[in-house]
């Protein structure tokens, strides 16, 4: 009898449609049935040796509220009777209304939550606690979609249990040692963070848009051409970046298309009708590893009046120094044509991107200015110099990037102008390890729009005490004349906008949450705190309306 491994995972719903991904641990027929009669099915697929759904559930009504339960060959595999499950309440698809209120919950860099009972050496999970607040009001707020922004698994960084799972596997001394390996080992990742109970009742019943970053394949990932270089040198490399772009694809990216997207998809009709897809999907990994232009990983999503666009701003990169640009051109050209389609169908625009487009000041002027450093400019030492730098310090974000920092910035002031500008433009990113809002301001023909920089990080993770003492000084006006001074040493350009933080720096295990209501924008930060007796609750500690008012952020702070 086919059994569940992992899921449901509630994937892409609108007003009519959803889809509900599955693993299994054999081949079957996985079908999901609504309470309100409707429901869909779907034969499972393979991949190394692993069974996988993604059921297509049709004819909803937009407005309304089903539960559902996943069956395989027949036999009722979801929702599991026994604890801790029995004291959830049902998982539930809810189709939205067009002119409904959208709530959006973000936030990145999670490692796995270690066991119930075991302590958890970097605070409670936001994710788990976010779980047991619906869980607990199953009638109250909850959000109608959650944005992840990368580093849903850390491949480069395995828990102790993960170890000892690798151990009995392989000999660790051998490289890359407690690292993952292959695509067996990566499936590992994703049970240990999905089986967790919070989560896979969480992603059961709230829908989830998904984008990789660095760790999901290792930290620093594309760093450099000189980075690709080295690594593909190394012995172990290959296995491990192919594996983690094909457990990627079946995982997360499938997951992140609407149903017509999914129809128009080659890959997924060849690997749905093959015996056995792996053979098809390690070819396409291979020529995305081979040439970043000919894969997207990129996508849009429409939720009534706002409009998500999730960057690939990882694989999509062009690393010739001389030409360097976070998106390949087919991708910058794609970025162009989904905001500028139709503006006037939206309110909202999100541009969703792991790494923050705008950074405290004096990180993005040693960016800029380690970026011309290898560039060359200042010679083949300071060449040699800068990009040593640029590995240690992690100094590969939009800054790096100086063209492309600017394009965007172009881009934003275009779309945000004019009588079909939406209410706001809001860049949505993680990875830094804290949240902070920042505020741009052109130097010359802003938009009519609200456009801020939200980041949000970590949901389950830590930051070192001297690193939280670096992004609050990146932001002090010491700090921003440090950066002019390096900024003037590499002669870099003056960027197109200024910016101000207007929230944060806030330190902890967070999601920001943005209520988006007609032309009107609310942000929310929670943190996930010990309430005692080994119960966790998300304090909110900062509430802002975005639009409306003199234009700087109303907030609180809960004590």
């Amino acid at each position: 009898m086919a059994e569940l491994r992992l899921g449901p995972l509630l994937r892409y719903v609108d007003g009519s449609s959803a889809t509900v991904w599955v693993e299994t641990s054999r081949p079957c027929t996985a079908e999901v049935r609504c309470s309100d009669g409707t429901g869909g099915a779907a034969p499972t697929f393979q991949i190394a040796g692993h069974y996988y759904a993604l059921v297509p559930v049709d004819g909803l009504t937009p407005g309304t509220e089903r539960s559902y339960e996943v069956f395989l060959d027949g036999t009722r595999v979801w929702p599991l009777p026994d604890a801790p499950f029995s004291g959830f309440p049902p998982s539930v698809i809810h189709t939205p209304a067009a002119t409904d209120t959208v709530r959006v919950a973000f936030g990145s860099c999670r490692w796995a939550a270690p066991p119930k009972g075991d302590k958890d050496p970097v605070g409670p999970d936001a994710l788990d606690t976010l779980a047991a607040r619906i869980a607990a009001e199953p009638e109250g707020e909850r959000p109608d979609v959650l944005l992840l922004l990368g580093d849903q698994v850390y491949a480069d960084e395995t828990s102790r249990a993960t170890q000892s799972w690798l151990a009995a596997r392989r000999d660790l001394s051998d490289p890359p040692g407690n690292q993952v390996a292959d695509y067996e080992e990566y499936t590992h990742l994703y049970y240990e963070s999905w089986l967790d109970p919070e989560v896979r009742w969480l992603l059961s019943t709230v829908p989830s848009c998904m984008i990789f970053d660095d760790h999901d394949v290792i930290d620093d990932w594309n760093t450099s051409a000189s980075w690709v270089e080295d690594m593909r040198a190394v012995s172990w490399w290959r296995e491990r970046l192919l594996s983690g772009l094909m457990s990627y694809w079946v995982y997360q990216h499938l997951g992140n298309l609407a149903p017509a997207e999914l129809a128009d998809d080659p890959l997924y009709a060849v690997v749905r009708r093959s015996p056995d897809g792996t053979d098809e999907l390690r070819a396409f990994a291979c020529r995305a590893e081979a040439d970043a232009a000919s894969v997207r990983w990129s996508y849009r999503r429409d939720f009534g009046r706002v409009r998500l666009l999730m960057v690939d701003s990882r694989a999509a990169r062009v690393l010739d120094e001389k030409n360097r640009s976070m998106l390949d051109p087919g991708e910058a050209e794609w970025l162009r044509g989904q905001v500028l389609e139709e503006r006037a169908s939206y309110d909202h625009l999100l541009i969703g991107t792991s790494l923050p487009w705008l950074l405290p000041h004096l990180v993005h002027h040693a960016e800029a200015w380690d970026a011309a450093l290898c560039r060359g400019d200042r010679g083949a030492r300071w060449a040699r110099f800068g990009e040593d730098l640029r590995r240690k310090a992690d100094l590969e974000h939009w800054a790096a990037f100086p063209e492309s920092f600017a394009a965007l910035a172009d881009l934003i002031a275009e779309v945000g102008s004019g009588p079909e500008a939406p209410a706001t433009v809001l860049v949505l990113s993680g990875d830094v390890h804290h949240a902070y809002v920042a505020e741009p301001k052109w130097h010359s023909g802003g938009p009519e729009a609200r456009v801020l920089q939200l980041t949000c990080s970590p949901v389950h993770n830590s930051v070192p005490s001297y690193i939280r003492f670096g992004f609050r000084f990146g932001w002090s006006a010491t700090a921003r004349a440090l950066g002019r001074l390096l900024a003037r040493h590499g002669g870099c350009e003056q960027p197109p906008v200024s910016w101000r933080h207007t929230g944060g720096p806030w330190f902890g295990n967070q999601l920001m949450t943005l209520t988006l209501s007609g032309r009107s924008a609310r942000l929310r930060l929670d943190q996930a705190r010990e309430s005692g007796e080994g119960r966790t609750r998300l304090v909110t500690v900062s509430e802002s309306e975005l639009t409306g008012g003199s234009g700087r952020e109303a907030s609180r702070l809960a004590r």
